[in-house]
C-alpha cells in the first residue's frame, strides 16, 4: 500500500512569488506547517500501527475464533476507516498519490467556484443592512470616539493626523489655480463693497466710542511737541519774512506772542472736552459720515478711490501674495508642534471629544449619521464588495490556495483521518462480535 501523500513544504521566504500567488509564508504560517506535519504523521503512524496489528493477529489467529479474530477484525476495520478518510481529506487538496481520480483535488478544481461562493456567503450573511445595524447600535461608535478624543495624548494625536492631512493637502493643489481663485475672490469682493458706507459705518464706531477725540488728543499732543522741537527753524523763518526795516526785538516779541498763542490755544483745546473746536469737530464728523451715505457724489469719488487703489501695483501685488503667504504660514504651522494651529487643533479636538462623550444628543445624531452612511454604503455597494472577493480568489493560482487552506484547515482534518481509524475499527469490531453471536 502506498504512503499518504506528504504535508506541503514551506516555501522560502526568499523565493520569489508567482503571477497569482499568494506570496511567501508568514512566521503563522510556518508554524501551523509544522503543526500539520506533526498531526500527518501522527495519523499515519495510528494507520501503520494498526496495519500491524493486523498483520499480527492474522498471522498468529490459527482458527479464526479465538480472541485474536476479535484483534483482527478491529484492525481490519481501523485501517478501512483510515484509508478512507486519508483519501476523503486528501482529495479535498489534491489527487490521492497523484492519480487523477474523479472528484478530487476538489479546492484547486473549484476554486473560482469556491471563491464566488464565498463573496456571495458574505454578501448575503454580512453585508446587510440589518446585520450592521445591529453591530453599531452595541458598538456605541460617537462614545467610544469621544472618550478616545477626549484624552489628551489621543487629542494630539488626531490634531498631529489632521495637520499632516492639512499639510498634505496644501502640498498637492495647484498654487497657480489656488492662488488666481484667492486674488479673484478678493478682488471681486473689494469691488462688490460700497466703500463710502463702510466708511461711515467706521466713522459712526469712532465717534461713538469717542475714538475720535482720543485721537484729535494725540494730534493736538504731537503738534505742540513738533512747534517746542522746531521753534528755532520757525523764528528763522519769521526773521526772514519780516520787513528789514523792523526792529529785532519787535519780531522777538511777535513770535513769541504768535507761539505762545498756539501753543496755549492747543493746550485749551486738549485739557478741555467740552471746548467748542471739539463740539465743532463731532458736528463736521457727523455731517460728513451723512454725506458718505447719503451724497452720489462722495459715494462716486470713494469708488473711484477703490478703484485706484486696486489698480496700483502694490496693491496688486499684494493681493496676488496672499496665498503664497497663507500657504508658507499654513506649512510652518502644520509643522510646528508648538504652533498656534497644533494648539488650537488639539484643544478643539479635545472639546469635540468631550462633547461626544458627555452628550446623549450629540452621539445619538452621529451614530445615526454613521449607521445611514455605512448602510448607504453597504446597500449600493456590497455587490462590489462580493465581486472583490471572487475575482481575487480567481487571481490566486490552485496550489497556493490549496496550500494556504490546508494550512489553515488541515491540521484539524487529521482528526477525522484519526477518528476514522478508532471508530472504524470499533464498527469492525461490533461487526464481528454480532456476527459471531449471530451466526455462531
Amino acid at each position: 500500500m502506498a504512503a499518504p501523500a506528504a504535508p506541503p513544504t514551506a516555501a522560502p521566504a526568499a523565493a520569489p512569488a508567482q503571477a497569482g500567488a499568494l506570496g511567501a509564508l508568514v512566521p503563522d504560517d510556518l508554524a501551523r506547517a509544522a503543526d500539520l506535519r506533526r498531526m500527518k504523521a501522527f495519523a499515519t503512524g495510528l494507520l501503520v500501527l494498526v496495519a500491524a496489528i493486523f498483520v499480527v493477529a492474522r498471522a498468529l489467529d490459527d482458527d479464526g475464533r479465538g480472541w485474536l479474530a476479535y484483534v483482527e477484525s478491529f484492525a481490519e476495520a481501523a485501517m478501512v476507516g483510515a484509508l478512507a478518510d486519508w483519501f476523503a481529506v486528501t482529495a479535498l487538496f489534491r489527487h490521492p498519490l497523484g492519480v487523477p481520480i474523479p472528484h478530487t483535488a476538489i479546492i484547486p478544481h473549484r476554486k473560482d467556484q469556491i471563491g464566488r461562493s464565498l463573496g456571495q456567503f458574505v454578501e448575503s450573511n454580512f453585508l446587510t443592512r440589518e446585520v450592521l445595524d445591529d453591530r453599531l447600535a452595541r458598538a456605541r461608535v460617537a462614545a467610544r470616539v469621544g472618550e478616545w478624543l477626549a484624552h489628551p495624548a489621543h487629542a494630539a494625536r488626531a490634531a498631529s493626523g489632521a495637520a499632516d492631512a492639512l499639510r498634505g493637502a496644501v502640498d498637492v493643489v495647484d498654487d497657480e489655480a489656488i492662488g488666481g481663485a484667492i486674488e479673484s475672490m478678493v478682488e471681486r469682493r473689494i469691488r462688490d463693497t460700497p466703500v463710502s458706507p463702510l466708511l461711515a459705518r467706521a466713522i459712526d464706531v469712532g465717534v461713538e466710542g469717542g475714538h475720535h477725540q482720543r485721537l484729535l488728543d494725540s494730534i493736538l499732543t504731537g503738534l505742540s511737541t513738533f512747534l517746542d522741537d522746531n521753534r528755532s527753524t520757525l523764528r528763522t523763518r519769521l526773521e526772514r519774512e519780516s520787513p528789514w526795516w523792523v526792529p529785532e526785538p519787535v519780531d522777538d516779541r511777535l513770535f513769541k506772542k504768535i507761539f505762545d498763542g498756539v501753543q496755549r490755544f492747543l493746550r485749551d483745546v486738549r485739557d478741555d472736552p467740552d471746548h467748542e473746536v471739539r463740539a465743532s469737530l463731532d458736528e463736521r464728523i457727523v455731517v460728513f459720515a451723512h454725506r458718505l451715505r447719503e451724497d452720489p457724489a462722495m459715494m462716486d469719488k470713494g469708488e473711484q478711490l477703490k478703484e485706484e487703489l486696486l489698480e496700483h501695483p502694490a496693491v496688486r501685488a499684494w493681493i496676488a501674495s496672499l496665498w503664497g503667504e497663507l500657504r508658507a504660514s499654513l506649512l510652518a504651522a502644520a509643522d510646528d508642534p508648538d504652533s498656534e494651529l497644533r494648539r488650537r487643533l488639539t484643544l478643539g479636538v479635545a472639546r469635540l471629544g468631550e462633547r461626544l462623550r458627555d452628550d446623549p444628543d450629540l452621539q445619538g445624531k452621529l451614530d445615526a449619521w454613521v449607521a445611514s452612511a455605512a448602510g448607504y454604503v453597504v446597500e449600493n455597494y456590497r455587490g462590489e464588495v462580493s465581486q472583490v472577493i471572487s475575482s481575487t480568489v480567481e487571481r490566486w493560482d490552485a496550489a497556493s490556495t490549496s496550500r494556504r487552506l490546508e494550512l489553515q484547515v488541515g491540521r484539524d482534518l487529521q482528526f477525522i483521518r484519526i477518528n476514522g481509524t478508532i471508530v472504524g475499527g470499533l464498527a469492525g469490531l461490533v461487526i464481528h462480535l454480532l456476527d459471531r453471536t449471530l451466526f455462531g
